[in-house]
């Protein structure tokens, strides 16, 4: 899949009605849907589409490559796990891929070159001294964070921190998205998830239809529908829809999820409010250039 059809895919507004994501009012989420597209920029801008394509990599192979190169010169298995909810089969072949075609460190040089230009270009017009302090916040609230079973932001804690402001912005956002990340699928775990379950009750929840979400994750049909009735057998979908149970199920992950961030949001203190205005206000600027999905959904879907 190459840039272009990514983002023809991804990329299309939603029409009709949104529904509000119930969890998107607690203070943890309300940091992670503001860094998410600022983060995520070394997926979707021409910057990552410009330095995927010099190491001769498609967009899944980029955003693969880029993102697992964290964890090191692992073994595609270790990058499945850590990516949790996308097939095993997919993630692994992307990730032998792109380490073939390129050494690991400079994958991860890469995603760093992108995600500070990405950012350098939509916030042009932004004072740097502020961009500066920003991220200086969210470092020192970082730095604190518990590591344990934490693969993907441990990864990233191990790099040092840009030189570049746009570089310790991108890396600043891309620590907290992944310390929650790592959580999540921790909390995931603990319920007794896997990989597609979780995928489902989560597009359920945040208001896409039934496997419209999943399926964009390499799960052939077969494992999808066997997942469903998993999900059916122990009550947690009613039809195509959550039951009541399995809204009381994925609200609590949602919880446990917040819970392991509230060392974060405590370390911000009165300083929270302000931020997620501030890095909200610099998302929307990448929303609308294109280089992050509008759809509400995806977004808080992650």
């Amino acid at each position: 899949m190459d840039f272009d059809e990514a983002r023809s895919v991804f990329c299309r507004p939603r029409t009709g009605p949104v529904a509000a994501d119930p969890g998107a009012t607690t203070p943890a989420r309300r940091l992670r849907d503001a860094i998410e597209p600022l983060a995520m920029v070394t997926v979707w801008s021409d910057p990552a589409a410009d330095e995927s394509a010099a190491a001769g990599l498609d967009f899944l192979g980029g955003y693969v490559g880029g993102r697992a190169s964290a964890l090191g010169d692992v073994p595609g298995t270790v990058v499945a796990a850590a990516f949790a909810v996308f097939e095993p089969g997919l993630v692994g072949g992307l990730w032998d891929q792109a380490r073939t075609s390129c050494p690991v460190a400079d994958l991860a040089a890469m995603r760093e070159r992108a995600g500070a230009a990405a950012l350098r270009s939509v916030l042009d017009d932004v004072d740097e001294a502020g961009i500066d302090a920003v991220a200086a916040t969210l470092r020192a609230a970082l730095a604190p964070a518990d590591l344990m079973g934490r693969p993907l932001v441990a990864g990233m804690t191990a790099r040092q921190w840009p030189q570049d402001v746009h570089g310790r912005l991108w890396h600043a956002t891309t620590l907290v998205r992944e310390h929650r990340g790592d959580s999540h699928v921790a909390a995931c775990v603990a319920a007794g998830l896997d990989g597609i379950e979780a995928n489902i009750l989560t597009e359920l929840r945040v208001g896409f239809a039934l496997l419209e979400y999943t399926a964009t994750r390499g799960w052939p049909q077969e494992a999808m529908d066997a997942a469903i009735a998993r999900l059916r057998g122990r009550g947690l979908l009613d039809g195509e829809a959550l039951s009541a149970a399995g809204r009381r199920a994925r609200d609590g992950i949602e919880e446990a999820t917040d819970a392991a961030q509230q060392p974060l949001v405590d370390a911000l203190g009165a300083d929270l409010d302000g931020l997620v205005d501030t890095l909200g206000t610099w998302s929307e600027a990448v929303v609308a250039r294109g280089w992050f999905p509008p759809d509400p959904y995806k977004r808080a879907a992650g």
